[in-house]
């Protein structure tokens, strides 16, 4: 009789909102792709919609979730809305499209205000309790201490205030013996969101539910763009879709899916979404000149591959409807592209011409110029405007530099300009000295060779030995050298190390033999010269003939 009056007792003294609020309560189990249970809390709505909030940790790993509301229904999460793992909050959406909201304290509570624990699916045993400490983080939101004992299975369950208000969501307690307890803010729950970069960040990578794109779309077209390159295929294709579903009237959604299509050879079902595209654009130049360069990355990339309707001739049509609509350089700079891809090189360099004083003006507009001159055979004209590639740089060169005075040194050897491309060379060695290969010190030696800087040459040939030991052209390139300048000591072991390296080539015999005649020891060198011979040196008849007298 006892029992049962203070059991009477205890619900009369439960508030009068218990009943209602209990309604928007729920268990959150997640699993892993093997369906294995992972973790599980307590949740409640925030929205009309599913959304929910409760603790992020059983997110952690798992490949689904499922809440299971106060009527026992299940219903999947669909996807996370936002997650904070320092105070282990997270937003998510449930796949219903009806759910009770708890209603949300606007103002802070303080000390000594009496608060309710309302667990799931226990209307009858609310617990109260009493705050003792109120601090804010994250500008005014709020983080509790309470005098309350959890019962078990309440972590993320809501904390009210006896107007039957939710105040925040209770923390993983350290035991459930402890009569201090925390709860943050519902306001700072519910306030997650996703953003462009949300899908690198290490929280959210580290659950396998799906992400939510954000709500404002440009933060969406963000999450596009980083997704390219962080995302497997599948998964990025469904965040395609998803931005297609989220804003339909949108282009980019369409434009990023017929990149896929036309990567996956689809490209009447890409040319479909760029007409799509066209018919939602509010700048239909962007996706004319988009289209031009897509059928461009077609035509070139998969030139194999026949589709009729993608030409040349259209991706050049589509750049100039791009340029009609809005004259911007870019489109201008596009049917150049395609000029040059028809081998229209005089038209292609007339155009690139014409936005040298446009906002294009760049070290790499000078240079696609100079390729089209390059093409015409008119080497002058290639090297002036690789002139002004470089001169659109600073001393000391930074990396950005670097490509042109490449090209430009290679053009200089062309041109029989050796210790002007020696020049270049040496510059770009400055600048990539960390990259440089043998093969570079090779190239540089050529030019020094035929400028008649030997010394520097027989440096730069030696490094390139360092650098690749094995390699027998470069010993032989030595000892021809050596032996050139007179260096026939020097010439003979560089010559012995390239018949080591590669005793079935001419070359080690060749050098070794003309080292050692030259030095007067001609019975040997002539038999070496016989070897070279014998591997089908063509210049090695002559020389026996010569030294055998």
């Amino acid at each position: 009789m006892v029992s049962l009056l203070m059991l009477t007792l205890v619900i009369m003294a439960q508030p009068s909102w218990v009943k209602k609020a209990s309604k928007s309560i729920f268990t959150l189990k997640t699993f892993s792709e093997d369906g294995t249970l992972l973790g599980s809390a307590t949740g409640f709505y925030v929205g009309k919609n599913g959304e929910a909030v409760s603790c992020f940790a059983p997110f952690k790993g798992a490949q689904k979730a499922v809440v299971i509301d106060a009527d026992g229904k299940e219903y999947p999460v669909k996807c996370i809305l936002g997650a904070n793992e320092t105070y282990d909050v997270a937003k998510f959406s449930v796949a219903t499209n009806k759910s009770q909201p708890v209603s949300q304290a606007a103002a802070q509570s303080g000390s000594g205000t009496t608060v309710w624990l309302l667990p799931y699916g226990q209307a009858k045993r609310v617990s109260e309790g009493t705050l003792r400490k109120l601090e804010t983080f994250n500008g005014n939101y709020a983080y509790y201490t309470i005098a309350i004992q959890m019962p078990e299975n309440t972590m993320g369950a809501p904390l009210f205030s006896n107007d039957g208000e939710v105040l925040g969501l209770m923390q993983q307690p350290a035991a459930l013996t402890d009569t201090l307890n925390y709860a943050v803010s519902v306001l700072f729950a519910d306030s997650l969101k996703m953003t462009g970069l949300s899908i690198n960040d290490p929280v959210m990578r580290a659950t396998g539910i799906k992400k939510a794109l954000p709500e404002d779309v440009g933060q969406a077209q963000l999450t596009l763009f980083i997704g390219g390159s962080s995302l497997d295929s599948l998964a990025y294709a469904q965040l395609i879709e998803d931005f297609i579903q989220q804003f339909p009237n949108h282009p980019d959604g369409y434009t990023y899916r017929a990149q896929q299509l036309t990567e996956g050879r689809r490209f009447a079902d890409a040319e479909r979404d760029m007409m799509q595209a066209l018919k939602v654009a509010d700048k239909p130049d962007e996706i004319h000149y988009a289209f031009s360069r897509l059928m461009m990355q077609k035509l070139v990339y998969m030139a194999d591959e026949v589709y009729e309707p993608w030409t040349l001739n259209r991706c050049y049509d589509e750049a100039v409807e791009a340029y009609r609509i809005s004259p911007l350089p870019t489109y201008r700079q596009q049917q150049a592209v395609v000029r040059y891809a028809q081998q229209q090189y005089d038209e292609a360099y007339a155009i690139y011409e014409s936005l040298f004083d446009s906002g294009l003006r760049s070290p790499e507009l000078f240079y696609s110029a100079s390729i089209c001159k390059e093409q015409l055979k008119d080497t002058t004209a290639q090297l002036a405007l690789l002139d002004s590639c470089v001169a659109l740089f600073s001393r000391p060169y930074l990396k950005e530099a670097a490509p042109y005075l490449m090209g430009r040194a290679q053009v200089l050897v062309g041109m029989g300009r050796y210790r002007a491309a020696v020049n270049d060379y040496n510059e770009y060695e400055t600048i990539m000295k960390a990259q440089v290969n043998s093969n570079f010190y090779y190239l540089k030696f050529q030019a020094e060779v035929a400028g008649r800087l030997f010394q520097q040459a027989l440096d730069d040939i030696e490094t390139a030995i360092t650098m690749t030991p094995q390699s027998d052209l470069y010993y032989a390139e030595k000892a021809s050298l050596q032996v050139r300048l007179g260096l026939y000591d020097e010439a003979i072991p560089t010559a012995t190390t390239c018949i080591e390296l590669a005793p079935d080539h001419s070359d080690g015999y060749l050098f070794l033999g003309l080292a050692q005649c030259l030095k007067g020891e001609k019975a040997e060198g002539v038999k070496n010269l016989k070897k070279a011979g014998e591997l089908g040196d063509p210049q090695a008849d002559g020389l026996i003939e010569k030294y055998s007298k």
